[in-house]
């Protein structure tokens, strides 16, 4: 069953894949790729990691992209592809940024402090 059986996605801009679940599965892959190259200690590649490798499942586990779509529950295919992709260029960014190293300079006292909020 192949997503370009149906005629729209019915999201302005956004047309319908011809062959969605191998694009799908080759972009997870990737993201599992670049996420190597962030340490394993970093919250980002363990919360980024635990999704891509869950949703990777679930798209290897059936062809049916309505099926897909159900299990994954986060939109049409297309939208997932598009989520996968801009996750895909968030890890080089991460990978660019480093917010796992320490920071270089100590964060003045009370930056984190917000009014009204319990200080306890």
């Amino acid at each position: 069953m192949k997503a370009a059986q149906k005629a729209t996605t019915g999201i302005f801009g956004l047309a319908v894949h011809p062959d969605p679940r191998p694009h799908l599965i080759r972009t997870y892959n990737k993201t599992l790729g670049a996420l190597t190259h962030i340490p394993p200690t970093a919250i980002y590649r363990q919360a980024t990691e635990a999704i891509t490798k869950h949703r990777l499942k679930i798209v290897e586990s059936t062809k049916n992209i309505q099926e897909i779509e159900e299990k994954i529950d986060a939109g049409q295919i297309e939208e997932l592809i598009l989520q996968a992709e801009d996750e895909l260029k968030l890890v080089a960014k991460m990978e660019e940024w480093k917010p796992w190293e320490p920071l270089e300079v100590e964060t003045p006292r009370g930056q984190w402090v917000y009014e009204g909020a319990d200080t306890k």
